[in-house]
């Protein structure tokens, strides 16, 4: 299973689970849930997971550190300001908001599982081995760091 540690872009798998939700809703519309303000609310949280990317990356951008996720042993700053104050992973936080959105927007909860999986995939493949690679990095600081402040929220 290491093979595939830091292998897929997140966006990759961002992409590749919203069209799973997609395909998932459509082979079980009839479990589809009638709500009311769907719409609004999904719109909600794209601008929060979208935001909440935004800042992740602007963030490592005025750090001047790498915002590719597949080199985090290039990470030249640990950067634990800002909205790095309230999560370790702002970024892959704003996909799973932005995937909640869509199961919202499609009105089938059972996707819900998709969004899960999306989390759990990236737990195992490329959280795992971001805090392996900046722990060896930024030893003690990042141990702290991450005894501080969520993996998520």
């Amino acid at each position: 299973m290491k093979a595939l540690e830091l292998r897929i872009p997140p966006a990759v798998v961002a992409l590749i689970a919203a069209l799973a939700i997609w395909l998932l809703s459509g082979w079980t519309g009839f479990l589809a849930v009638d709500m009311p303000l769907r719409k609004p609310l999904a719109g909600l949280l794209v601008a929060c997971g979208g935001l909440s990317g935004f800042v992740g990356i602007f963030t490592f951008r005025v750090m001047h550190t790498t915002v590719d996720p597949r080199y985090p042993a290039s990470a030249r700053v640990l950067v634990t300001n800002g909205i790095y104050r309230f999560t370790r992973n702002p970024m892959y936080l704003g996909i799973a908001l932005i995937l909640t959105a869509w199961v919202i927007f499609l009105s089938n909860f059972l996707s819900l599982i998709v969004v899960a999986l999306f989390v759990s995939y990236m737990n195992r493949f490329q959280i795992l081995p971001e805090e392996r690679a900046l722990a060896e990095n930024f030893g003690d600081t990042y141990r702290r760091y991450q005894q501080k402040v969520r993996r998520w929220i």
